[in-house]
């Protein structure tokens, strides 16, 4: 985030519901964020937001841990454009919709945000972006381009506290104690590093994991994790190794040996510290002591 100054932030639940559509504002900004599962589409477009323009991000979570995907898009006719791509569009779950409180909000603005959203997003790696390419920075006059970099300071903390960083850098590890935060996993010529965080866990860019996919899992949905996570660049081929371009959250420690090594994997016994420790003695253990 560009700011770490204290924040309120106000979520309305219009059906009352948690799981239903939530608006998002911080009280003293003009833009809020509305997020709208798929299935609620006609219940959003029964809300005055629907017709306003408006940035919206269409996403997808995978279960399996792989990247999630995020379509970027900007119209001044939020209803018919999602109308549309709920009939041509099938990965995503739900939309979050970034619009004006005080209907402030012009194709000018909405077209560098769109600019500047995929521009972060690509940056910024943690999820597939599905556009399929960012165009050339809008013109935009400075005094705009200000309230449009506001607007979006404002995007980026409302979509985190939603539950979808786009705009957030994985954690890396800094500083002279690097060694000592890093987890290894090593095996036959796997070469595996990674961060425990509170997210999940991170494995590195350069770590180089096994191609061959081994008995205990053909056939599984562990097979076709992996595979994805090839065909999404995540993870390129090398010879009989994987190595990963980027790096990339997965939701456990287990998930992340697995797309290692190839094979089922207790993450918490699999990745030691500088050591020798598991992450299990390193982590769980020492809080039950």
């Amino acid at each position: 985030m560009s700011s770490a100054s204290p924040k309120t932030i106000q979520i309305f639940l219009p059906s009352g519901e948690p799981t239903g559509i939530r608006v998002a504002e911080i009280t003293t900004r003009i833009v809020q964020l509305i997020e709208v599962p798929r299935k609620r589409l006609p219940e959003f477009f029964k809300m005055t937001e629907s017709t306003q323009v408006g940035v919206y991000y269409l996403v997808a979570v995978p279960e399996d841990g792989s990247a999630p995907q995020v379509y970027i898009g900007q119209t001044s006719d939020l209803r018919a454009r999602l109308a549309e791509h709920d009939n041509k569009k099938d990965f995503w779950e739900r939309v979050l919709v970034l619009v004006s409180r005080t209907h402030s909000l012009t194709p000018t603005h909405a077209l560098f945000l769109e600019w500047l959203s995929i521009d972060t997003a690509r940056k910024v790696g943690r999820y597939s972006d599905l556009n399929a390419n960012a165009g050339s920075r809008p013109h935009t006059l400075a005094p705009l381009e200000a309230e449009c970099r506001e607007m979006f300071e404002t995007a980026q903390t409302l979509l985190t506290t939603l539950g979808h960083p786009l705009f957030v850098p994985l954690p890396q590890p800094d500083g002279p104690t690097v060694e000592a935060e890093l987890f290894h996993c090593k095996s036959g010529g796997v070469d595996g590093r990674g961060l425990f965080t509170n997210e999940g866990f991170v494995v590195l860019a350069g770590s180089v994991g096994r191609r061959q996919n081994m008995p205990s899992i053909h056939g599984t949905s562990d097979e076709r994790f992996r595979e994805r996570l090839i065909s999404e660049g995540v993870m390129k081929i090398d010879g009989n190794t994987v190595v990963f371009t980027r790096d990339h959250l997965f939701r456990s420690p287990s998930t992340a040996a697995v797309a290692l090594l190839g094979r089922t994997a207790n993450g918490w016994m699999t990745w030691k510290d500088q050591a020798g420790r598991t992450l299990d003695a390193v982590k769980r253990q020492a809080i039950g002591a």
